[in-house]
């Protein structure tokens, strides 16, 4: 981990989703040359710049007997993902709140409470398997308890493409302890459209523009949408659809037994008369 950064603005965060302060405050570019955007940052902020090593020097100078003994924001979000990279779930449960909401804008919904959480945390480090680990870049620690990190994942210290993210947290008090209460995750896409996005974006707004009641219904139930989508796709597409998927998924199983075939005959025919 890199850096940890403190913002001291207030900020403030609301489920579901962060509300506009905290998106203002924390916003990061998913890049290598990381800018903050805020209206009101100076160089006094980008001054307060710690180190990993220095988050752990001052945890172990922590006194045991001490009542002030609480990890910070940024100790509990370095804590989070050192868990993860070790598998440690035992730890990785303590950091977690009981009404815990995590929220993965790549899956269509938030799992909410502990037990969810840590089901899918615990499926997350079995399929990261030994050596794909979390490289978190920065921790940006704000007031109210939040916290954003962005981080990219590596297998043997090398970057897997496609996999920077973005986490914000917000953290509650249990004693006198720091838990994980929500989480928002944004994952960058593995599709870049580029200025597709934008003309895209132009014509949903003329859109909206020339129709607003047609928009209002639309952002007020969009899933209604959806459901009329599927509706078309059962009726007009699925019924030959799925019969061509099947039988193309047939015939590739044919060809596999076919050459699983050849395979063990030549191994067979290798070993009679070769041994």
């Amino acid at each position: 981990m890199n850096a940890v950064i403190n913002l001291p603005a207030r900020t403030s965060c609301h489920w579901l989703g962060i509300d506009s302060n905290i998106t203002k405050r924390l916003a990061i570019r998913f890049s290598d040359k990381i800018e903050i955007k805020r209206h009101t940052i100076n160089n006094n902020v980008l001054g307060k710049y710690w180190g990993r090593n220095r988050i752990l020097a001052m945890a172990s100078k922590r006194d045991p007997n001490s009542q002030q003994n609480s990890l910070s924001s940024a100790e509990t979000v370095d804590q989070y993902f050192t868990s993860i990279n070790g598998k440690d779930l035992r730890q990785l449960d303590e950091c977690i709140s009981e009404d815990a909401c995590f929220e993965d804008h790549a899956f269509t919904k938030p799992f909410q409470g502990k037990k969810e959480v840590m089901h899918f945390l615990q499926q997350l480090t079995e399929c990261m398997g030994r050596n794909v680990k979390f490289r978190v870049k920065h921790i940006y620690e704000g007031d109210d308890l939040t916290a954003a990190a962005n981080w990219h994942m590596e297998w043997k210290e090398k970057q897997i493409p496609f996999t920077r993210g973005c986490t914000f947290f917000k953290l509650t008090k249990l004693g006198k302890n720091l838990i994980i209460w929500r989480t928002e995750v944004l994952i960058e896409s593995p599709i870049k459209p580029g200025t597709i996005v934008l003309t895209l974006l132009k014509n949903v707004t003329s859109t909206f523009d020339n129709f607003p009641k047609l928009a209002e219904w639309f952002l007020r139930s969009p899933h209604v949408i959806l459901s009329w989508i599927l509706k078309v796709y059962n009726i007009f597409i699925a019924c030959w659809l799925h019969p061509l998927l099947d039988g193309y998924i047939k015939l590739w199983s044919f060809f596999v037994r076919l050459l699983s075939s050849a395979i063990t005959l030549v191994i067979f025919i290798s070993k009679t008369f070769f041994n």
